[in-house]
């Protein structure tokens, strides 16, 4: 009997093993079904046996599947060295996510509820292992309980941290805040880092129930308070891909500077309409061109052109593979790391002025009343006749400056008729139900050195809000041609409120005077009614941020299932392919229906796959940015020390309260012992703390004076101390 009959006995997956493997062994699901029929824990030597292998390759390549199907959580060896299926164990696998305060979480893989990881299992994990725990019964406040079994996978190569020297012992403190562990360096280790520096390191030693993880420092970063030192921090803490490797280097430079005469071929020559495009002030990745014009029969017909960036980027190119890796560019507020190389993302893709560029056009007829009636999508060539801001544009079309609509006499007529389809497209949004959130955001203002010099909030103009409608169409429209063609795509959805934080929002509500309407089951015009009533209250931007909290996190996903926040049963991203990997693959969906290519049977699979992949990095970047911002406002509050602002109660805890500065959003915590002349208890149901003798009541939304207090950088946290005492009744019920 042959090798190859050996290996491939009862096993329905042999031809697919031999297909990869000059000397195949059993398939995985082949192994699975044996240590099912056996129904006990099997060591090496039984499998081995029981499969019927004799070389000493295939022993080899046995162990090697094993351990694989160990890492993938498929199988867990024990203590006993024996191999048993994780399901016969009640083992349940996932993610770790780490807390600040020490404690973590369990993500299941299945998607099933959260488990509570206690800090002493943590102590055994960083975050982002994958691990197997046990499940124990849950707690008094009904959370489920991990005790971590084995880890499977470590997710930490290298860390970025501050060195730090005591008592002739060195450690690292990791950047990542959902890391609380320190690290050992030993002497020979260090690479010469100083007490303070910032390093990059390298585990050696993971952690372990009762040993400290270990690791060397590989480069010196720099001092903690340098220039743009939060923000590679945060990239290095977060493994943000900043590097581009070697291939997609190569690739990029054979990329022609200009058009080529082939590229014309098979576009509509869109050349002579006056398209322009309209972004921030210093934006140089210029996704989107617009031009718009009034039809005959009364509406308007819109042209949306996109970078045809897949027309350069390949499916499995080098360059396709590090945009998957990276998912989409992230920006933090001195620097961008781009998910394109700087050829394409500033110069081939992006849409210049007064050059000619490849786009994908989608062309809307659309009603006076909003209404968009019909869509087609095609490639085409542009040739932008102006780069606008968002402020000359508001300048031109909402403020109707005479000194900006006379430099650009030449683009009144597509730019009016723009304004006005923006009235009707947000009319008929509203109409359809769509949330406005207006949140202002702080803005940092840098000097040369890269230092903060004020803070100030981010100003939405009417030209945002032309993009913005423009943008919403176009997506729309694209996720309806994908779903009408009936071809596997990638959507962008938003599920319903979480029921639970809705009941939660009711309750604050409540003790404020307001209600949200269809409690039970609300809609986006119930929540629009909500907003609308509050914009003059002083406490709106609170209001909003809590309504905020009740809605779940956009994601995106194979199959559509709709956007509650824009009010739309079908939607998806094809606006932005030069700094989003999901556009780039509705793109190339477009284009495949267009070209009436055949539907690749695994395409759902793999949307899947990159749908579930660039929603973690855009988690990530969200975290990273987050971070950055966090430690920024530190940076600037720590000269404020002894300064007192006016600010409003955002947030309330068992262990104080968190106020936002109203000048410029920034936050931080009133310790409950903080709070003047008494004890105070959390009103959790109210939201509130309550003095135990004088009934003082500090609530959400409540204005409150404050003392900077205590600001730390390592801990990103910034200390409040109240100004003023405010004793009020408590508030009859």
């Amino acid at each position: 009997m042959t090798k190859k009959k050996q290996a491939g006995i009862k096993d329905p997956h042999a031809k697919r093993e031999e297909k990869k493997y000059k000397n195949p062994i059993p398939s995985r699901e082949y192994i699975l079904k044996i240590l099912e029929k056996k129904n006990k824990p099997m060591a090496f030597e039984e499998i081995f046996a029981s499969l019927k292998l004799s070389t000493d390759d295939q022993e080899e390549a046995l162990g090697r599947r094993l351990k694989a199907m160990c890492r993938d959580g498929q199988i867990l060896q024990n203590r006993r060295q024996k191999f048993a299926l994780i399901d016969r164990l009640n083992l349940i696998r996932g993610t770790v996510q780490g807390h600040r305060d020490g404690y973590g979480f369990l993500i299941p893989d299945d998607g099933s509820r959260d488990l509570f990881i206690p800090v002493g299992e943590m102590r055994q994990v960083f975050d982002g292992d994958k691990a197997l725990v046990r499940e124990l019964e849950r707690d008094q406040k009904g959370r489920r309980i991990a005790i971590i079994v084995e880890v499977l996978e470590r997710a930490n190569e290298q860390i970025v941290g501050r060195y730090f020297r005591e008592s002739g012992i060195g450690f690292v403190q990791p950047g990542n805040q959902r890391i609380t562990q320190d690290i050992l360096i030993p002497e020979k280790n260090r690479k010469k880092a100083t007490s303070g520096q910032m390093v990059l390191l390298e585990i050696m030693e993971p952690p372990g129930k009762r040993t400290q993880a270990k690791g060397k420092v590989v480069k010196v970063l720099g001092d903690f308070m340098s220039p743009g030192m939060e923000t590679e921090v945060a990239i290095h803490a977060h493994n943000i891909p900043y590097h581009w490797p070697a291939d997609v280097n190569k690739e990029a430079a054979k990329l022609p500077a200009d058009l080529q005469k082939k590229d014309y071929k098979k576009r509509e020559d869109l050349r002579h309409l006056p398209f322009v495009t309209i972004d921030g002030c210093d934006a140089k990745d210029f996704d989107d061109a617009v031009y718009c014009e009034p039809r005959q029969s009364g509406g308007f017909r819109l042209f949306v052109a996109i970078a045809d960036v897949s027309h350069y980027i390949k499916p499995k190119s080098a360059l396709d593979k590090e945009a998957l890796n990276r998912g989409n560019s992230v920006y933090f507020p001195n620097l961008v790391v781009p998910m394109l190389p700087e050829q394409l993302s500033n110069g081939l893709c992006s849409l210049l002025p007064k050059v000619d560029r490849l786009v994908m056009v989608c062309e809307m007829n659309i009603t006076n009343q909003g209404k968009m009636t019909q869509y087609q999508f095609y490639p085409g060539v542009i040739h932008s006749h102006a780069r606008l801001t968002y402020d000359i544009a508001a300048d031109i079309v909402q403020h109707r400056l005479q000194t900006a609509r006379d430099e650009y006499q030449d683009l009144l007529e597509p730019l009016d008729c723009l304004y006005q389809l923006y009235h009707a497209l947000h009319a008929y949004r509203t109409e359809q139900g769509t949330l406005h959130f207006e949140v202002p955001e702080p803005i940092f203002i840098f000097d040369e050195a890269q230092k903060i010099k004020s803070v100030t909030s981010a100003q939405r103009n009417d030209a945002h809000k032309v993009i913005e409608e423009c943008m919403l169409s176009a997506n729309v429209a694209a996720a309806n041609f994908i779903l009408k063609a009936k071809f596997p795509g990638l959507f962008r959805v938003h599920p319903g409120p979480n029921l639970e934080k809705v009941a939660a929002l009711v309750d604050f509500l409540k003790e404020l005077g307001l209600r949200l309407e269809n409690a039970k089951d609300p809609t986006t015009k119930d929540y629009n009614h909500l907003i609308e009533s509050i914009q003059t209250r002083d406490d709106a931007r609170i209001i909003q941020m809590i309504m905020l909290r009740s809605l779940q996190q956009a994601y995106y996903s194979g199959e559509n299932a709709g956007h509650f926040g824009l009010g739309f049963e079908a939607y998806t991203h094809f606006t932005s392919p030069i700094r989003r990997y999901p556009d780039l693959i509705v793109h190339r969906t477009i284009k495949n229906i267009l070209e009436t290519k055949k539907i690749d049977k695994n395409a759902l699979a793999f949307f899947e796959k990159v749908a579930q992949h660039c929603s973690q990095t855009e988690r990530k970047a969200d975290e990273a940015t987050r971070e950055v911002m966090a430690f920024l406002q530190c940076e600037y509050m720590q000269n404020k020390l002894g300064e007192e602002f006016d600010g409003i109660i955002n947030s309330v805890t068992a262990f104080g309260l968190f106020v936002e500065l109203k000048d410029n959003y920034i936050e931080g915590l009133v310790h409950i012992t903080s709070l003047p002349d008494d004890y105070y208890r959390h009103d959790e149901a109210h939201h509130r703390l309550v003095g135990e003798r004088t009934r003082a009541c500090y609530g959400i939304g409540e204005s409150l004076r404050v003392l900077v207090a205590r600001v730390s950088l390592d801990e990103r946290k910034i200390d409040f101390e109240p100004v003023i005492q405010k004793k009020k009744k408590k508030r009859k019920r």
